[in-house]
């Protein structure tokens, strides 16, 4: 039984990672860019193109579908993939180190988590390194394939549940959770649970303890990374110096004509 599942989810990771025809224009960033902002331990963010993206866009309502973690191009200084640069977990391929080429041709988002160190940052990055090969969480793409409809009939507060419904195997993963997984080893904090405790004193008899519990990495997505409060968003073409007044406008174009009739009328 669990090997037909297995060929099932293989057939079925094949279908769901086909690109398909996207209908909005949305601008991408040069690889050259990214590189210039990336440091280790950032998540990139990705609007995906895939069938299996629609799903997950849908279920998080939230524009990103896939997220990587970067690492820098040291950990394959000297192999056959030196150019490679970022882990992720791939639909088919599993576990996977990739490089910046993945990533130029759809809308990407930089997060990154506020206030590490470079020994924490090296942590991250030997987390997900270690863990290049490992297999992706078919289970998870059987789940996920349910809600490929255009409109599926899920309740919004039930979304966030649809997409941990993995078979919990440790040895295998799906994107938002191998990097949940590094930094919950780390004790870094994306969006936990908050849980205010009573804590009076003489002094302050209504003060409260903070305190937070880790929410179970099969329950993130890459939509957390995004509204964490503890995530930086970089954004490439503000760091660069962004400065309005030297942008070149099409005066000429279909938009101003637009314009220029309807003042007109």
């Amino acid at each position: 039984m669990n090997t037909l599942l297995g060929h099932m989810g293989a057939a079925l990771a094949r279908y769901l990672s086909h690109r398909t025809h996207r209908h909005d224009v949305l601008s991408a960033t040069s690889g050259a860019q990214l590189l210039a902002l990336l440091e280790p331990g950032d998540v990139l963010l990705v609007d995906g193109d895939t069938r299996i993206s629609t799903a997950i866009k849908y279920l998080t309502q939230s524009s990103w579908s896939h997220a990587a973690l970067y690492v820098g191009h040291a950990p394959f200084a000297g192999t056959d993939h030196a150019d490679h640069c970022f882990v992720e977990a791939d639909v088919n391929d599993g576990v996977r180190s990739v490089g910046i080429e993945e990533f130029t041709q759809v809308p990407t988002r930089i997060c990154r988590a506020v206030g590490l160190c470079d020994a924490e940052r090296q942590a991250l990055v030997r987390y997900v390194v270690a863990r290049i090969g490992e297999r992706y969480d078919l289970r998870n793409v059987i789940d996920l394939a349910r809600y490929l409809l255009p409109t599926p009939p899920v309740p919004a507060r039930l979304r966030r549940k649809m997409i941990a419904l993995g078979s919990g195997d440790p040895t295998r993963a799906i994107c938002s959770t191998l990097i949940a997984q590094a930094f919950q080893s780390i004790d870094y904090p994306i969006l936990p649970i908050i849980e205010y405790r009573p804590a009076p004193t003489s002094v302050c008899p209504a003060c409260v303890d903070e305190v937070l519990h880790i929410r179970d990495h099969s329950l993130y997505t890459p939509r957390d990374f995004d509204v964490s409060p503890y995530f930086d968003i970089i954004k490439p073409h503000l760091a660069e110096g962004f400065d309005f007044r030297h942008l070149v406008w099409d005066r000429a174009g279909k938009g101003s004509t637009h314009a220029a009739q309807t003042q007109t009328v």
